[in-house]
């Protein structure tokens, strides 16, 4: 079932960011283009955290059996919840990237220190989000949040949905006093005089015939679009289908292939996962690191099409060898007298798994800092949350057969990027930047 939930982020993105984008550009409110719709996303992700940290309770009440261990109530309101929070994500990340190419004003060292940092702070928030969620007793700072249908570990997790709610309120609040959008009133969207993001499409672009205007400019922009652009695109889905096999299966790889687990059984998978969220963290910390110095990395080999190049073959070697610890953790593999429950990896198994999570922050932070082509994102998303349940059912099992695609996807996208991608123009103090920022 979670392929299919994922797919809420895909679909809302191919649709909720053109029309937020649209709609964003040619906003004319005295709050300026980009911050209504920022308050707005904030305002509903804060909406779908609350319903999914109280998934539980809300199913209770509404008829689910404490002494049952399938709720389906409560899976039910869980996954609104999540839908809701895909959406209003994408109604939230889209104006924040668009307002800082606003503020860069087309300056694309300006650009490339905006999207760096916005990397970075998004790796400093998984930090403590990791962080928060391996402290088991933040539930007795909240203790309201322990109740008949939400257990210590559900009220832990709910205790830091609340505190998730806090630090986006006064965050959002910060942002939306004091970072102000100094657009001239002749920059503001007519048909005439588009806004200064970044988008597909741009001045030469018609409106486009009938339904959504914003989806009649987004088809005319791919017709018009050239060579390079859909290299770029290629590139980008190739990428995409390597690495979110990795992000729907990485705690589960490490529950089942890396700890022995089963769902349900014994301790061994949750371990596992836990053990992978400690991995996420180390990630995180390397992804904000990392990002601090892409335009560094990327002079010291040669160009930003080098350095993607490189890191999408990183990135086909990280998921290649998830078969290697996976072998070694089959061949290692001890369990308790009179039980089938394994016990912990050894050392060795361990500190591989969670060394492979550490480099593969590399990949992601170059990922996170090069910008967001929107489409050529959402479509492989799509396609491996269809495909990946199938395609592991069909090879017995497993996430492995997905992360082997996701690796000649990635090696594939690697050498595109080095052998087919044009070298970018010359670095200059002011480059043209294309209209909308993220549809």
């Amino acid at each position: 079932m979670a392929p299919f939930i994922w797919l809420c982020g895909p679909i809302s993105g191919l649709i909720v960011q053109p029309i937020v984008g649209y709609y964003s550009d040619r906003c004319k409110s005295r709050f300026g283009k980009r911050r209504p719709f920022i308050a707005a996303g904030a305002l509903f992700v804060a909406l779908a955290v609350f319903v999914i940290s109280h998934a539980a309770d809300l199913g209770h009440m509404f008829g689910d059996s404490l002494q049952e261990k399938s709720r389906p109530r409560a899976i039910a309101i869980f996954i609104i919840g999540f839908w809701i929070l895909d959406v209003s994500n994408n109604m939230l990340q889209g104006p924040c990237r668009a307002l800082l190419a606003d503020l860069s004003a087309g300056d694309q060292r300006k650009t490339s220190m905006s999207n760096a940092l916005f990397s970075f702070f998004m790796a400093i928030g998984n930090i403590l989000g990791y962080a928060a969620g391996s402290y088991d007793g933040l539930h007795k700072i909240f203790p309201f949040t322990d109740t008949k249908a939400c257990d210590k570990y559900c009220a832990n997790l709910k205790s830091c949905f609340f505190i998730s709610i806090a630090l986006l309120a006064c965050l959002a609040t910060m942002a939306l006093i004091y970072v102000k959008e100094n657009i001239p009133s002749s920059s503001l969207a007519t048909p005439e005089n588009k806004g200064s993001g970044e988008n597909l499409s741009d001045d030469s672009v018609e409106e486009g015939d009938g339904g959504l205007p914003c989806f009649g400019q987004m088809f005319g922009a791919f017709r018009d679009l050239k060579r390079p652009m859909w290299i770029l695109l290629l590139v980008t889905c190739l990428n995409w289908i390597g690495w979110f096999p990795f992000v729907l299966f990485n705690t589960d790889w490490m529950g089942k292939e890396v700890y022995g687990g089963t769902v349900g059984e014994g301790n061994a998978y949750n371990n596992g996962v836990h053990a992978g969220a400690l991995g996420l963290m180390i990630q995180s910390i390397v992804l904000g690191v990392v990002s601090l110095g892409v335009n560094v990395l990327a002079r010291g080999v040669g160009g930003v099409k080098m350095l993607w190049g490189i890191v999408n073959f990183l990135l086909a070697i990280c998921l290649a060898l998830t078969m290697l610890i996976t072998n070694m953790a089959e061949h290692t593999r001890h369990f308790p007298p009179n039980s089938t429950d394994p016990l912990p990896p050894v050392t060795s198994v361990k500190a591989s798994a969670l060394a492979l999570f550490a480099v593969l922050g590399i990949p992601l932070a170059i990922r996170l800092s090069l910008g967001v082509l929107n489409i050529s994102i959402c479509i492989p998303q799509m396609f491996v949350s269809f495909v990946s349940g199938p395609w592991d059912a069909l090879f017995g099992g497993g996430n492995l057969p997905a992360f082997v695609v996701g690796a000649i996807a990635a090696a594939a996208s690697g050498l595109l990027s080095i052998f087919m991608l044009p070298s970018p123009p010359p670095d200059t103090t002011k480059v043209k930047t294309m209209d909308g920022g993220f549809h």
